[in-house]
């Protein structure tokens, strides 16, 4: 099986070649910023040079058997793979409520394939699988809304049950992904029953600054003089590890900790917060569950890996599934479709609002 994938950004598109679960061919196409008068947002621009890319390296895109694109800011659905058409494309480039690079991809894959290759997304950050009880905040205005790294937290659960020997529909698992966000999930029989949206909810990360306190959010708002954006900004982008030691790089807060006693405190106070996060999932579950799952950037990091574990290791066994692996998860998808594992679900607007 020969799979396309697609994973645009704000200035470049990665693009991977998969031959059986193979990575053969691996770009970051960088673009220039394009006048488009179709009012596409460079969907065409960025599908020709993607396409002259190929012919560049003389790989023909009717040798593709499906292209497998990133799912962009959708309305809530369930996890798994979709095929994309023209009502999703159209969702995306016209009414997704976020205006976001990934919201190109399917678009880009249909313009590629022109009807004669199966395009598809799998698990897009709108996955929703919330169990009622998850889905109150304490105000009915504000529910609780299943937003979160879907992609990756869904491919390291299926690469745990594969390790174990199980279906991932057998298995209990907290899902912990440990990036510029962090995502910590409750993945009940395959279903994502509770997480933490990471720009709102749960431990502070690199970036952003987690749950707050309420009176002190309301009197910033009021009091602070910055704009709404600005306000937004502060917490999900300049809030967390960056707001108390100026990086968002683990690896260099974990030098600086080395000499620097307030740096390490910090890093220890995130790892607090992610146990905290993890042990509430498993009180929910009633404390039934097979394996508690690390993965993402930070998961790499060894030692604060030990610290999280050492604070719940006594729960569940904890296996760590390093790195975001986007493109091989997008392919494979796709070839679970196309070997006839999974089936491919249909995205009807009627049918997912």
């Amino acid at each position: 099986m020969k799979v396309l994938v697609i994973n645009p950004g704000s200035t470049s598109t990665k693009i991977g070649v998969f031959e059986d679960s193979m990575l053969i061919v691996a770009e970051s196409l960088k673009h220039m910023k394009h006048e488009d008068s179709s009012n596409d947002k460079g969907v065409a621009s960025r599908a020709e040079e993607i396409r002259s890319y190929l012919a560049v390296k003389d790989i023909p895109l009717e040798q593709f058997d499906a292209i497998a694109c990133r799912g962009g800011i959708l309305p809530p659905m369930e996890s798994g793979t979709y095929r994309v058409n023209e009502e999703m494309c159209q969702y995306l480039l016209n009414s997704s409520k976020m205006d976001h690079p990934a919201n190109l991809a399917a678009p880009i894959g249909m313009e590629l394939s022109r009807g004669s290759i199966p395009v598809f997304i799998t698990d897009p950050v709108s996955v929703d699988e919330f169990s009622p009880e998850a889905r109150y905040s304490g105000l009915p205005q504000i529910p609780r809304v299943s937003l979160l790294h879907a992609l990756n937290m869904k491919a390291a659960a299926r690469q745990v049950a594969a390790e174990f020997g199980r279906n991932v529909e057998s298995l209990n698992l907290v899902v912990v992904h440990l990036g510029g966000g962090i995502s910590v999930g409750l993945q009940l029989r395959g279903k994502m029953v509770d997480v933490n949206n990471a720009n709102d909810e749960g431990p502070f990360s690199p970036t952003r600054s987690g749950e707050l306190p309420v009176g002190s959010i309301v009197e910033a708002c009021f009091s602070s003089g910055l704009s709404e954006k600005e306000l937004l900004s502060r917490y999900t982008k300049a809030g967390g590890m960056i707001a108390y030691l100026g990086t968002d790089d683990l690896r260099v807060a974990m030098e600086m900790a080395r000499s620097d006693e307030k740096a390490r405190e910090v890093i220890e106070a995130m790892a607090y917060g992610i146990a905290k996060e993890i042990g509430g999932m498993c009180a929910v579950a009633g404390g039934q569950i097979d394996a508690i799952v690390l993965t993402g950037g930070m998961a790499y990091n060894s030692s604060f890996v030990e610290m999280i574990k050492g604070y719940v290791s006594r729960f569940a066994l904890v296996v760590i599934e390093p790195g975001e692996n986007e493109l091989m998860s997008l392919a494979l998808g796709a070839e679970r479709v196309l070997s006839g594992v999974e089936k491919a679900k249909e995205f009807h607007l009627e049918v997912v609002l």
